[in-house]
């Protein structure tokens, strides 16, 4: 009990189940060495506890658990467990292992579940609660146990259940809003509550376990917190059964923003956080929505003209945290139709274009007629816009285009362009027809180019349909975007892809003249 006790009264413990409720969401599913591999980036971020899985439910869960309590040193890690004994000597064999070994144990306290998921009576439950509680006690001192559909459940009955755990040898009660029906003063209203009326509850950890069925899992997880849980079970991008989980970097983040409401600490790495949902994304292949705060690509984006001026001036304007904080490199401007002058000009000033030689009047007039044409504008049509021209002039041309394909035989495409004037071919094996393309292309023009995002849509219908193919590329730090279209989406593709490094040409051209100005002089 000294170990849970230690850091003070105002220590928000974080329990992280990414790995066992967040993999029980469709399409998440992981691998034993995938588990292994979030689980050394959870020790990264300093997480107190980790739920590796449900030791019972499969070979594979019992070799994740196995294997994670092996590899992590400093959090502690649980199987979870059911109230029965196959489950309870499974999850203590899987976590043997470990430097600081646990189980969670659950059973359902709602009348709800006890009826007609348990078919078991009220005094039932307590028995088997008590009973698996001591059993594992005669293995492991971290017992956490859990009274599942806990929102739902008659508070009376979970003061009982809670008290006999407790006297049984549990350390951490575990109040879970298992189906997101709870609402915050609810929640907050249900801790003080148990805290209050349990004998022994100031023995133990009290730990908020939410989901998301209502949008309220952060605001459930803060509103326990306000309660007295010293807890959250959360996952990283709030991953997780039906709407998920408590969102790990969402709750980690109100509480440290706002410390001076909440007056509690997490011990958690929060530069952490965006590397540990980006890893999470590419494991599992679910992308983050741009709008996901903390972790979303436009979480620190502005596009309004006076947020964009005030962020400018003062990143306190708009921005309650800083990129850095959650491992972000800076925030973003991202100039469109609501854009201003200000950031306007600062941009054009970080792609080296000297304002002294432009006018930024009739530039920023220009922007503001493209913009309302387009939703995002890109650094080389602010190039383009620098020099009064739209169009970029061709240094690499397409010729012809050969690709051979089956199903068995890796795909390659044979290049013909001419580049400055020269006729070049090239022949390079991809992973498809368009990648195999792509690296040709990429050989001939003699640049590392990077495909950031892609993009095919029909704009005629019918067998015959024409295809609109764009690309946004980077080269080095610009970012440019090309466009094709062909009845061949592999042509459309390509000419996509050489529109692309036509204009980063162009981009490169004359960033390298507005640097020799500033350094020779006019």
């Amino acid at each position: 009990m000294s170990e849970l006790k230690k850091g003070g009264e105002d220590w928000v413990r974080i329990f992280d189940t990414t790995l066992r409720d967040g993999e029980q969401s469709p399409g998440c599913t992981m691998n034993v060495d995938e588990k292994v591999q979030i689980a050394e980036q959870l020790e990264q971020l300093n997480v107190d506890v980790i739920e590796a899985g449900f030791a019972a439910a499969s070979p594979g869960d019992y070799e994740a658990v196995a294997r994670v309590a092996d590899t992590v040193t400093t959090p502690v890690v649980l199987s979870l467990a059911r109230t029965r004994e196959a489950d309870i000597e499974r999850a203590l064999a899987a976590v043997a292992k470990a430097k600081r070994p646990g189980i969670h144990i659950f059973i359902a306290t709602s009348d709800l579940h006890m009826k007609h998921k348990l078919g078991m009576s009220r005094q039932e439950v307590v028995d088997a609660a008590v009973w698996s509680v001591e059993r594992a006690k005669r293995d492991v001192d971290y017992i956490e146990f859990s009274a599942e559909d806990a929102s739902r459940s008659e508070i009376d009955f979970l003061i009982q259940v809670f008290s006999e755990v407790i006297r049984a040898g549990a350390v951490v009660c575990n109040v879970p809003d298992t189906t997101g029906y709870g609402v915050p003063h609810q929640i907050r209203d249900l801790f003080r509550t148990l805290r209050e009326k349990t004998p022994g509850a100031d023995r133990i950890v009290w730990s908020t376990h939410c989901h998301n069925d209502l949008g309220l899992a952060v605001a459930n997880s803060l509103a326990a917190v306000e309660g007295g849980a010293r807890q959250v079970e959360c996952t990283i991008n709030g991953i997780g059964e039906r709407a998920g989980n408590t969102s790990m970097e969402e709750v980690v983040m109100a509480l440290k923003t706002r410390h001076d409401y909440f007056g509690v600490v997490t011990h958690l790495v929060t530069e952490q956080l965006y590397p540990a949902s980006r890893l999470l994304s590419h494991v599992i292949g679910v992308p983050v929505a741009p709008t996901k705060p903390v972790v979303g690509d436009n979480a620190f984006a502005h596009e309004a003209g006076i947020h964009q001026d005030g962020v400018l001036k003062n990143v306190l304007t708009y921005e309650i945290m800083r990129p850095a904080d959650v491992g972000r490199p800076s925030n973003s401007i991202v100039l469109g139709k609501h854009s201003g002058r200000h950031a306007f000009a600062s941009r054009l000033r970080d792609l080296g274009i000297d304002l002294e030689k432009i006018d930024v009047n009739e530039a920023f007039a220009r922007f503001k007629e493209l913009a309302d044409k387009k939703k995002e504008v890109y650094d080389d049509d602010l190039y383009a816009l620098a020099r009064e021209d739209v169009a970029a002039p061709v240094y690499y041309e397409l010729r012809e285009i050969a690709v051979r394909s089956s199903l068995h035989q890796t795909p390659v495409a044979n290049v013909t362009m001419l580049v400055d004037g020269a006729e070049r071919s090239a022949e390079a094996a991809g992973d498809g027809v368009v990648d195999a393309c792509y690296r040709a292309i990429k050989d001939l023009a003699g640049v590392e180019a990077r495909l950031e995002r892609y993009q095919v849509k029909a704009i005629t219908g019918g067998a015959d349909a024409v295809g609109d193919v764009s690309c946004l590329v980077r080269v080095a730090d610009i970012e440019v975007r090309g466009h094709g279209t062909h009845t061949d989406v592999l042509m459309a593709s390509a000419f996509a892809f050489v529109d692309a490094l036509n204009r980063y040409a162009e981009c490169a051209g004359l960033r390298r003249s507005r640097e020799e100005q500033r350094v020779v002089g006019p």
